[in-house]
C-alpha cells in the first residue's frame, strides 16, 4: 500500500491564501509563504495527512502561466522558503504535492521569449504546438500558436518533442532533489499527450518511492488516465457534481449511480481524488440550497470510496462564488488567527475535525473495506464500508433507514448514539438533513463520544461590558500536574492519558514544546489509548 491511498488531503491555493498581488512585477521576493507555517498545525489538528499546494512557481498572474519552473513565485518568497515549508510539513507527518503545469507555459517563459526574438531561427520553435509564422494574435507576435482554453496567455507545449519531455522530467527531478516533494497534481491532464504521461510515470517511479501522480480530469472514463502505465489517480469530478446536485435535487440515486459506474470503470486498487470544491469551482457552502446538507455531503466525502480532500476555508464553512467570470472570490486571503474559536464554535470545522479523527481510527474500513449499497431512496442512502455503515438523509424531516447489519449493536461515531440491531437489521431514525457513521460495538467498552450538533455558526463572544464584570478564566491543570491513577488506559480521562503519554515520552528523551503541543491537542480518547499502548 502507498501513503496516498490512506491520505486525507487539504488543498491550498497559495497566491490567494497569502494575499499576494494579482500581477507579478518580478521584483524582490516577498516571504509570504512563511505565513502558511501556522496552517501546518491547523492541518494536523483537523486530521489532514497530506497537502496539495499550488501553483507555486514563478508566473505573471494566477500561477498557471509559468515563467520559471525552478524558482518559487517571487510574490511567495524564495526557494529556501519553499524548502523549509515542505520540511516543516514532513516533520508534522504531512506529505506534500505540487501543481505541475506541464501542458502550457506563460509568454514570459524562456523558450517562448526566444521564439519571439528569433522566430524561424529559434531553437525552441518546435517546443510549442502549431506555430504558424504566417499568422498573428492579439499580442501582435507576428505568428500564432495553439493555446489552452482559447487563452493565448497559455502557450501549449509540444509534449511529443523529446527536448520538451526531457526538460519537464528534469524539472520533476529538481523538485524532488531541491524540495523533497512527494507527488504532483498534473494540471489539465485531460488534454495531456498519453505517451507524455507514460514518460512522466516512468520518471515518477524513478525519483522517489511512492511518488504520486494525480491528474486533473473532468469527464470520461477515468481509467484511461489512471492505470498502471500513466497516472496513479485523477480528480473525481463526476462525484463532485453528484454530491451537491444529489442534495439540491433530493436525489441520492444520482450519487449511488455515480459510485456504481465509477466502480465498474476504475479498478478497485486505484483510488480517485474526491472533493466537493476547489480553486476552480464555487464553494460547497454556497452551492448547497440547504446549508444543513453540509453535514451529509461531508459524511459521504469521507466514507465513499476514494481519497477525500477539503479546500482551504471550506473547513470553516466560508462562501465563494464566481463573479463576472472571475475566480478571485474562490481564492481568498484568510487570516487563520481570526478562526481561532472555530474549533469550538463553528459546526463546519467541528464536523471536519471529527471526520478526520474517524478516518484515522477506522482507516482499514474507510480505505480498504468493501463498499456495498444497503439502502437507497431519493432522500435516504446507506452503505457499508468494511465493518462500518454510513447513512445519510437529505429530507427536511426525520426518516427511518432499515439496513442489513453484521453486529448486534452499533455506536454512532458522530453523535455517540448506541443503536441495538435486531434480527440482523439496523433500524435507525435520522433527523432531517443529517447523517451518521455507525461502528459495531458488540461486547466492547466504548468511550463517550461528544455529540456533534448541526446548528448555525455560533458568533464569537463579544468583549465584556464595563457594567458586567468578567469572570476569571478557568485554569486547566497542566498534564504534568495531573495524577495518573493505576487503572487501564481505556478507563482514563483524556487529561490522564495526556499525562501518561508525556511521562512515557520523557523516559525516551527530552520532550520538546512541539511534541508536547501535539499531545495536548489530541483530544480523541481512542487515539490517545492507542498512543499510550504504543510505547514499549
Amino acid at each position: 500500500m502507498a501513503w496516498y491511498d490512506e491520505a486525507v488531503f487539504y488543498h491550498i491555493y497559495p497566491l490567494g491564501l497569502t494575499g499576494a498581488p494579482r500581477l507579478n512585477d518580478y521584483g524582490e521576493p516577498v516571504h509570504r509563504l512563511n505565513a502558511l507555517l501556522p496552517w501546518i498545525r491547523h492541518l494536523k489538528k483537523m486530521g489532514f495527512t497530506a497537502l496539495y499546494i499550488g501553483p507555486l512557481f514563478q508566473s505573471v498572474g494566477h500561477g498557471y502561466e509559468t515563467t520559471d519552473y525552478r524558482v518559487l513565485d517571487s510574490r511567495l518568497g524564495t526557494n529556501e522558503d519553499l524548502k523549509a515549508f515542505v520540511a516543516a510539513c514532513h516533520e508534522a507527518g504531512i506529505r506534500v504535492i505540487f501543481d505541475g503545469v506541464f501542458n502550457h507555459t506563460g509568454r514570459d517563459f524562456f523558450a517562448f521569449k526566444d521564439l519571439q526574438a528569433r522566430r524561424e531561427g529559434s531553437a525552441y520553435r518546435d517546443w510549442y504546438c502549431s506555430v504558424n509564422f504566417w499568422g498573428n494574435n492579439e499580442y501582435n507576435d507576428g505568428f500564432s500558436y495553439d493555446n489552452w482554453g482559447g487563452y493565448n496567455l497559455l502557450v501549449k507545449l509540444n509534449q511529443r518533442n523529446q527536448a520538451v519531455r526531457d526538460y519537464i522530467c528534469d524539472v520533476i527531478r529538481f523538485w524532488v532533489s531541491e524540495f523533497d516533494v512527494d507527488g504532483i497534481r498534473l494540471d489539465a491532464a485531460d488534454v495531456l499527450d498519453f505517451e507524455f504521461m507514460k514518460v512522466l510515470r516512468r520518471t515518477a517511479d524513478e525519483v522517489k518511492p511512492d511518488f504520486w501522480l494525480m491528474g486533473e480530469v473532468i469527464h470520461g472514463d477515468y481509467s484511461r488516465w489512471a492505470n498502471e502505465n500513466t497516472l496513479h489517480s485523477v480528480t473525481n469530478y463526476a462525484l463532485h457534481k453528484a454530491l451537491y446536485s444529489g442534495h439540491n435535487d433530493h436525489n441520492y440515486f444520482e450519487i449511488a449511480h455515480t459510485v456504481r459506474r465509477t466502480n465498474d470503470l476504475v479498478p478497485r486498487h486505484i483510488k480517485l481524488y474526491n472533493f466537493v470544491d476547489n480553486h476552480d469551482v464555487e464553494r460547497i457552502h454556497t452551492k448547497l440550497m440547504n446549508k444543513e446538507h453540509f453535514l451529509p455531503v461531508h459524511i459521504l466525502l469521507y466514507t465513499l470510496p476514494g481519497i477525500p480532500s477539503v479546500y482551504y476555508g471550506s473547513d470553516f464553512g466560508i462562501d465563494g462564488r464566481k463573479e463576472r467570470g472571475s475566480d478571485d472570490s474562490l481564492r481568498p486571503y484568510i487570516d487563520l488567527s481570526e478562526h481561532a474559536h472555530d474549533y469550538e464554535c463553528n459546526p463546519c470545522t467541528a464536523l471536519i475535525a471529527r471526520l478526520g479523527a474517524i478516518h484515522a481510527q477506522y482507516i482499514q474500513d474507510l480505505v480498504w473495506g468493501d463498499y456495498r449499497e444497503l439502502f437507497l431512496t431519493t432522500q435516504q442512502f446507506a452503505f457499508q464500508r468494511g465493518r462500518l455503515i454510513a447513512a445519510v438523509n437529505n429530507s427536511d424531516g426525520e426518516a427511518w433507514i432499515n439496513a442489513e447489519a453484521q453486529a448486534s449493536a452499533y455506536i454512532g461515531l458522530i453523535s455517540g448514539r448506541r443503536i441495538e440491531s435486531g434480527g440482523g437489521r439496523l433500524n435507525v431514525c435520522l433527523p432531517g438533513s443529517s447523517g451518521e457513521i455507525f461502528a459495531p460495538c458488540d461486547g466492547q467498552v466504548q468511550p463517550e463520544i461528544p455529540e456533534y450538533r448541526p446548528v448555525k455558526k455560533v458568533e464569537q463572544p463579544k468583549a465584556q461590558t464595563a457594567e458586567k464584570k468578567a469572570e476569571p478564566p478557568k485554569v486547566e491543570p497542566k498534564p504534568e500536574e495531573v495524577e495518573i491513577p493505576d487503572i487501564p488506559y481505556d478507563l482514563m480521562t483524556v487529561e490522564q492519558l495526556h499525562a501518561v503519554i508525556l511521562a512515557k515520552m520523557g523516559k525516551n528523551g527530552p520532550v520538546t514544546e512541539h511534541m508536547r503541543r501535539d499531545v495536548i491537542e489530541n483530544v480523541w480518547h481512542n487515539s490517545l489509548v492507542n498512543w499510550a499502548n504504543s510505547f514499549r
